[in-house]
């Protein structure tokens, strides 16, 4: 496990001063609202990556400025996936996909899906051969590994659309599923936004869904953000702070994408402005206040139960793995 402290923010006075005028709020949004019950949040961090976590970075300061004055910015075995972090107990909040988030429920681990934060991350790109998710029977697929999110995304969707997954697709696992698809090793793979600029601009492959336009993919949040059930249950004025600076930076990332995108880069959280500000454009983060958090985790669970990766129903997972309250008090507390 590796604690990275954000060079720019050693200090709670520099933090409070810098969100103010990155954030155009008063260094402490709470005002008139009691401390929280801890000082102490930890969040999780991919170093060199994960720009699709643009808003959990930039709330570090937010928080600062709010009372949470020791934010710990944490990455975790980054040889399994992120969820696995919050489940173990290694960080107090997490961003990932719904899908992953069910997953982890159905393993019994205690966390609270919160609110969904954006949609629009992926692309299923595809060869000449390949003009549907129909088309995938039979094909060669790329994903980084079995289980992970991207492959339990294209699982769904091949499911959706009537093939089975585990029978009627090759997987073909790969450190780069792209550079795959560029060698003509696999015929589809499901893109990532830091990938877009280069299959667009050199016209590699075509696009066959995109989960920022294409129905039903489109209807629902891509990313979501989960706490560990304790943290929520013990330190609830925190979680809500937590939650609160996580979606005011989202509004960040989308009224001024380009902003926010030097600044990712600037804190350190992201190595590539091009690639954080595609990133930003391409994942409308301004959706969390209309969009149906709930109604995107009863979906994926449908989902999930229909290709047998789940056995609890969407009823039973919304009750037991959600809590959406803080974010019916936040639409209340941040309406434009």
């Amino acid at each position: 496990m590796q604690i990275i402290q954000n060079r720019r923010t050693f200090l709670a006075g520099a933090a409070a001063a810098g969100s103010a005028g990155l954030f155009k709020v008063r260094p402490t949004s709470a005002a008139g609202e009691p401390a929280p019950e801890t000082t102490t949040v930890r969040l999780g961090r991919w170093i060199g990556g994960a720009e699709c976590w643009a808003s959990l970075y930039l709330a570090g300061e937010l928080l600062r400025a709010d009372g949470l004055t020791n934010v710990r910015y944490v990455q975790g075995d980054t040889s399994v996936d992120n969820t696995e972090w919050l489940a173990g107990g290694v960080t107090d909040f997490d961003f990932n996909m719904p899908s992953m988030h069910i997953r982890t429920m159905e393993a019994g681990a205690p966390i609270k899906v919160l609110s969904g934060v954006h949609f629009g991350c992926f692309e299923l790109r595809a060869n000449d051969s390949i003009n549907s998710v129909a088309d995938l029977k039979g094909k060669r697929v790329g994903v980084w590994a079995v289980n992970d999110h991207p492959h339990v995304l294209l699982s769904l969707m091949a499911n959706y659309v009537g093939l089975d997954p585990a029978h009627d697709i090759q997987w073909i696992q790969g450190a780069s599923p792209m550079q795959g698809f560029i060698d003509g090793k696999v015929d589809a793979f499901l893109a990532f936004t830091t990938e877009f600029r280069k299959l667009r601009a050199e016209k590699i492959g075509h696009t066959i869904v995109s989960n920022a336009v294409d129905r039903p993919w489109s209807q629902y949040f891509c990313c979501m953000v989960a706490g560990s059930t304790d943290y929520v249950n013990k330190y609830p004025l925190a979680t809500k702070r937590v939650l609160r600076a996580i979606l005011k930076s989202a509004d960040l990332c989308a009224s001024n994408p380009t902003l926010a995108a030097q600044e990712l880069v600037d804190r350190g959280f992201l190595p590539s402005y091009d690639d954080a500000l595609i990133t930003l454009q391409e994942t409308p983060h301004d959706r969390w206040r209309n969009y149906d958090s709930e109604d995107s985790v009863r979906f994926y669970a449908l989902r999930m139960q229909e290709t047998g990766m789940i056995n609890s129903s969407p009823q039973q997972i919304i009750a037991n793995g959600t809590d959406f309250r803080f974010l019916d008090e936040l639409k209340r507390e941040l309406k434009t």
